[in-house]
């Protein structure tokens, strides 16, 4: 790769480039926490210090995770509601912690953070590799550097699970669409153990297939394997977690329970209706006007991916984005965490509409950097991501 007129390894840029992005977005977060006036207003105190500062909000609960695990007895709130828990929060971000606190003798305080990190220079690596494969060399640089620099880029070294889900979820895509299907397995897997979301990646099979065969185009019989076992395997353990949860504490709805304990400040109590939770929170907040809203967005979102430019994406990541976007739609209330919840999309920075261009990748660029300080403000001083 040619860096300032020299040739470098593309493994070096990618390691100054990330080394250099985590020093921007640390930058930032010291410079939040130094300002006098802000400071976190979680229901939950951070610890004392900037180190206390990285690990406010849901980190807390990745804390406790770590240090007792899960509790066998739900929590509830007084009216007999299931209360804030960790059952909300899966389990391969705190195990991998614990590992790290147990073989080096390091709080999770720095634990926590420190694996975040790791797992967000690999998950630029695998990035790289994902939009490399479908859109070239230059635009999986600037993907890489749109997504180590944009407004979310600092939670890749906050003790939260992110940063490691999108490194399994990108490894999972680029097997995927190398049609590597017994490989796609295991990292499909513990994306499903580390963060919700992974149920897109088996519908994104699901969906490649179905292209496939409208298309009549030949698929050998170990493709047919591979991604059957794949569909399969990657399904169930999208939806092993809240059976898990139910076989601890005995109560079959434990999860979901768990989840809507979050959801009661905005929309009340609730179930789960597929589709609805979006139309609910808008409605409630706009009325009539809100639901207008919602249509909108969706129907906005399947008219991009119909378009020619939807198209430019390939089916595998085509089939990623329209199963990931549906997952959303379906399950997700898109409250401050939305933002978050989009980082999986982020192969779509490969995108002409972002690389096409000197003016368009430089303008992506600054525009990602001048945003980073602005989210953190908004989402970790004030809100929770």
């Amino acid at each position: 790769m040619r860096v300032l007129g020299r040739t470098v390894p593309l493994g070096a840029a990618l390691v100054v480039m990330y080394a250099l992005s985590r020093a921007v977005s640390t930058g930032f977060l010291l410079l939040a926490w130094l300002l006098p006036h802000h400071r976190p207003a979680a229901y939950l105190q951070p610890g004392p210090g900037f180190t206390g500062f990285l690990n406010a909000w849901d980190a807390l609960w990745y804390r406790e995770i770590a240090l007792h695990g899960y509790p066998e007895q739900l929590p509830l709130f007084p009216n007999g509601d299931v209360s804030y828990n960790a059952w909300a929060f899966f389990p391969v971000f705190p195990a991998v912690s614990r590992g790290l606190m147990t073989v080096t003798g390091l709080p999770f305080e720095i634990a926590g953070p420190l694996v975040a990190t790791i797992a967000g220079g690999a998950a630029v690596f695998a990035l790289h590799r994902v939009v490399r494969m479908r859109f070239g060399t230059r635009a999986a640089w600037w993907a890489s550097v749109f997504f180590a620099f944009g407004p979310m880029a600092w939670l890749l070294q906050l003790a939260y699970a992110e940063s490691l889900v999108l490194f399994l979820m990108f490894c999972a895509i680029a097997a995927m669409m190398r049609r590597k299907y017994w490989l796609m397995i295991p990292f499909a897997v513990l994306a499903s153990f580390t963060h919700p979301g992974a149920l897109a990646l088996g519908a994104a099979l699901v969906i490649k297939a179905v292209v496939r065969l409208v298309r009549r185009q030949p698929i050998r019989a170990h493709h047919w394997a591979g991604a059957g076992m794949a569909i399969v395997v990657v399904i169930a353990a999208g939806l092993a977690w809240p059976m898990i949860a139910a076989g601890v504490t005995g109560d079959p709805s434990a999860y979901f329970d768990t989840e809507f304990a979050w959801w009661q400040d905005f929309i009340g109590r609730t179930v789960l209706v597929p589709f609805s939770p979006s139309f609910r929170l808008w409605t409630r907040v706009l009325g009539v006007g809100g639901a207008v809203l919602v249509a909108a967005v969706l129907a906005a979102f399947v008219t991009l991916m119909v378009s020619r430019a939807g198209r430019r994406l390939g089916t595998d990541l085509w089939a990623f984005v329209f199963s990931y976007g549906g997952y959303l739609a379906a399950v997700f209330l898109p409250t401050q965490s939305l933002l978050r919840m989009l980082m999986p999309l982020s192969p779509l920075f490969g995108h002409p509409f972002f690389t096409g261009s000197a003016p368009r990748r430089w303008i992506s660029f600054g525009l990602g950097v001048a945003l980073q300080f602005v989210a953190i403000e908004l989402l970790w001083v004030v809100y929770p991501p």
